[in-house]
């Protein structure tokens, strides 16, 4: 166990317009750690103002230097913005964390352990592994970094239909029926110069992704170095409705867990990353590798 840490300054970051209440849970948290907090650092409520911007606020708040912490009150993906704009920072002093506040918090339900403001409160932070994708970026530019998982196939698919709607249990059911009806599967050349064709390839740092599916009998902390690979070989959509039902309910088992993996596009592919859709280019060389230990976190 490391000792206490007590922080020189704490950012908040959040998106005001958010569905959910954000920027309550934001003004709340703030009241609660000015009560509760021993010592005065500078504690900053940042409201986003556009996509991407969550990025920028946390790199510039890591930037500072010392100890700082940067928390995001968001979902998976304003948390991933916020992980990416502390990598960027290059403090390593730096720590982060999450209060769920979105429709998809899986890193916060999986790696939780005790209300946020307590654990700000007694300042153990620990390290946990992220994942990190390079996809053709040119030497100097950021890597990009998921704290959950990396999907491509049927994942962004149903991920980008589901931003599209809203955001009910029964709505979200009926979208990944529609999505699931058109879907068609991908193929990438893997490592051995093999063409093979997908309907999902997913990297994960948690055992559980998308409230309801349990992909792997990892264990619940994401610090051992790797990461699990849940492959989906393209086969009729009967039998991936299946596959997807078996996760649902009693999970799919192990999984094989390995610290890079690499495969070449054929055609331009969207992925996922903690559910924010991205997209890579046709004949691009993608490797996912686990990053041991990168992202210093309490909570």
């Amino acid at each position: 166990m490391h000792s206490a840490r007590n922080f020189e300054s704490i950012a908040i970051i959040f998106n005001p317009n958010s569905t959910g209440d954000a920027p309550e849970l934001a003004e709340q948290l703030q009241v609660k750690l000015k009560d509760m907090l021993s010592y005065a650092p500078e504690i900053t409520l940042q409201p986003t103002e556009h996509a991407g911007h969550a990025v920028e606020l946390a790199r510039t708040a890591a930037a500072k230097g010392g100890d700082v912490l940067v928390v995001s009150v968001s979902g998976d993906g304003g948390y991933n913005e916020v992980v990416n704009g502390v990598m960027q920072a290059g403090n390593p002093q730096a720590v982060c964390a999450v209060m769920a506040a979105g429709n998809a918090n899986d890193h916060r339900r999986i790696t939780g352990t005790k209300p946020l403001e307590e654990a700000i409160v007694e300042g153990h932070v620990r390290k946990i592994d992220l994942l990190s994708i390079h996809t053709g970026q040119k030497e100097g530019q950021p890597l990009e970094y998921a704290h959950s998982y990396i999907g491509f196939g049927l994942t962004p698919v149903v991920a980008t239909e589901l931003e599209k709607g809203s955001k009910g249990a029964l709505t979200e059911m009926v979208s990944v029926i529609k999505t699931f009806s058109k879907f068609e599967p991908f193929a990438i050349r893997t490592s051995d110069g093999k063409r093979r064709k997908f309907d999902s390839l997913v990297f994960a740092n948690i055992p559980e992704m998308a409230k309801y599916a349990t992909l792997s009998e990892a264990e619940d902390h994401p610090s051992d170095g790797k990461f699990e690979v849940i492959v989906f070989p393209h086969m009729p959509k009967w039998r991936v409705l299946l596959t997807a039902l078996r996760a649902t309910t009693q999970g799919l088992g192990d999984q094989p867990s390995v610290s890079s993996y690499e495969f070449t596009t054929l055609k331009p592919l969207p992925y996922q990353m903690d559910g924010e859709v991205k997209t890579v280019e046709a004949n691009v060389k993608v490797r996912v590798e686990c990053a041991p230990a990168a992202l210093a976190t309490v909570g």
